[in-house]
């Protein structure tokens, strides 16, 4: 696949992005390398009988799940201006807002 001038500017239209004359070959030269790239990636041929990579040992010894509570330096509720009934209570949008 050629990818062109009249491809990365569309690209670049759709996206948003202001592309500066004096960069687009450049530009267009480093997008025609990727697409390049990505093509060798379907020549890559898929062997059924491989294993998937796993990082680290195959097989890991979980520990039971425990629930303990953290312990906090300070109560939740110290840490907000306004704290109810174990929640935050917080202001509504716009009220805090200048106008």
């Amino acid at each position: 696949m050629t990818i062109g001038r009249d491809e990365v500017l569309h690209a670049a239209r759709l996206a948003e992005i202001a592309v500066n004359e004096a960069e687009l070959e450049t530009l267009v030269a480093q997008v025609g390398r990727i697409v390049a790239y990505v093509e060798q990636l379907g020549e890559v041929t898929d062997d059924a009988d491989a294993s998937g990579f796993v990082a680290g040992p195959g097989e890991v010894r979980l520990r039971e799940d425990e629930v303990r509570p953290a312990a906090l330096l300070h109560p939740v509720a110290d840490m907000a201006p306004e704290f109810s009934q174990g929640l935050f209570l917080v202001p509504r949008r716009g009220v805090m807002e200048e106008e």
